[in-house]
C-alpha cells in the first residue's frame, strides 16, 4: 500500500542536538500516514518516505513529534531548490 499526498508548509530550522530543517506534515496529511504507519514503520515511529521539492527527489524518513510528523529537508536540497528559513514548501510525498 502506498500513500501519496501534496502540502505546503514553512521551512523552518530546529536546533536540537543536530541542526535540521523540516516542514511539518499538517494534521489532514497525518491522520492518513498514522493509518499506514503500523504498516511502514521501522521503529521509533520513524516512517520512510519519498520526497519531491521542485525538481528534487530524496529518500527520508519521518520524524514523529507532538502527534505529528515532520518532514527533514536535506542541505543538498535546501541548496538545489534555493530554500531558506522560513519559505514556504510544496512537497510532493509517498509513504510505503
Amino acid at each position: 500500500m502506498t500513500l501519496e499526498l501534496q502540502f505546503s508548509g514553512p521551512l523552518f530550522h530546529w536546533a536540537g542536538p543536530a541542526p535540521h530543517y523540516f516542514v511539518a506534515v499538517p494534521e489532514a496529511e497525518v491522520a492518513a500516514i498514522r493509518d499506514l504507519s503500523q504498516l511502514v514503520t521501522y521503529g521509533w515511529g520513524m516512517i520512510p518516505a519519498q520526497v519531491q521539492i521542485g525538481g528534487t527527489t530524496f529518500k527520508t524518513s519521518l520524524f514523529p513529534k507532538d502527534g505529528g510528523y515532520l518532514v527533514p529537508v536535506k542541505a543538498k536540497v535546501r541548496r538545489a531548490e534555493g530554500l531558506e528559513d522560513g519559505d514556504t514548501v510544496t512537497l510532493q510525498l509517498q509513504v510505503g
